[in-house]
């Protein structure tokens, strides 16, 4: 073999090994930034697990079906208490079946805290209904929590569902609205408060306030939760039940937010070394490249050796321009 073809087998090897190199750097390349994105995305999929495990509409469902268990042997207007597991430990939950034209005629006198005047409508409209009660006691903070304020109470909810099939799960609320007088919400054991609010978490997420009533009571003119509150200070009153307060909740969102700051800043740390580490691989492989090159280059044009003495020099095999005199002149 030539040593012209000697050359050009070295250098399709050297660019050979090239590309096989900057591929095996890219594919470094996507699985350090897939590590990333990864880093990056779990304190977002914590802080959205954390919120699925406490979504209050999930809640919700899970309340209704046990609520709707209590009904073994039903008789409308006689309410009944539902069991829930040991893990919502605290949690009560009741149920209130009514026909339809009786609530709206006569009304709740007394529904556990909850007073239903005469003239509640529901939408759409069915023959009988079932008046779900929730009192959340411990866990009110965590499925509603509402930053700047302490409880001063339990969250206290009502919901209405239609009662046609008393073994069905995940129903959908049905829409109640107070026509003449308002629903009333009468909690027992509150402290008076100068400052304190009523708050009533509507089921879209919505929040509203209102002026309490005589130090303990409520009004609405639709079914949701409802509690009172009272915005936070530095003296802080201790709630009488329920709650573990606004502070811990802020605290938790403090650790929540420095988790995502520290992550962010760790995965740009990260992305720069990355990007140095790639500056330096590829220099250090252009120089090695180089130096192949140059060694290449070397062995490829072998001189002619021959003896002069003792010694060997190396001679060129033939002149590529024939000399000629600076005055040459022509016979």
């Amino acid at each position: 073999m030539s040593h012209k073809d000697g050359n050009i087998s070295c250098s399709f090897q050297i660019a050979v090994h090239r590309e096989k190199f900057q591929a095996d750097l890219l594919s470094l390349m996507f699985f350090v930034a897939f590590l990333l994105y990864i880093i990056l995305l779990l304190p977002v999929l914590n802080a959205e697990s954390t919120n699925a495990e406490f979504s209050a509409r999930l809640l919700d469902s899970v309340l209704q079906d046990y609520a709707f268990r209590a009904f073994v042997r039903p008789r409308t207007g006689i309410p009944y208490n539902g069991n829930v597991p040991s893990n919502f430990s605290g949690i009560k939950v009741g149920a209130l079946r009514l026909r339809s034209g009786s609530m709206r005629r006569r009304g709740v006198s007394r529904y556990e805290e909850f007073h239903i005047p005469i003239g509640v409508l529901e939408q759409p409209y069915v023959e009988r209904l079932v008046l779900v009660y929730h009192n959340l006691a411990n866990w009110s903070s965590l499925y509603y929590p509402l930053p700047g304020y302490t409880y001063l109470t339990p969250v206290l909810g009502i919901l209405s569902y239609d009662a046609s099939n008393l073994s069905a799960k995940n129903l959908p609320e049905l829409d109640i609205r107070a026509s003449e007088k308002p629903i009333l919400v009468n909690f027992s054991s509150v402290k008076p408060m100068p400052m304190a609010k009523c708050v009533y978490f509507n089921l879209d997420g919505a929040v509203e306030f209102d002026n309490v009533i005589s130090g303990n009571i409520c009004k609405t003119t639709k079914q949701g939760h409802f509690a009172i509150v009272v915005e936070f200070t530095a003296a802080e009153p201790e709630p009488d039940s329920g709650g573990s307060g606004s502070s811990s909740n802020g605290k938790s969102d403090d650790r929540k937010k420095w988790v995502i700051f520290g992550s962010v800043v760790g995965g740009f740390v990260a992305l720069v070394f990355l990007v140095l580490l790639i500056a330096c691989v590829n220099k250090c492989d252009k120089q090695k490249r180089i130096g192949k090159m140059e060694e290449a280059a070397e062995r490829g044009v072998p001189l002619l050796m021959t003896r002069v003495g003792n010694t060997k020099a190396p001679v060129a095999s033939q002149t590529r321009t024939r000399p000629l005199l600076e005055n040459e002149y022509l016979p």
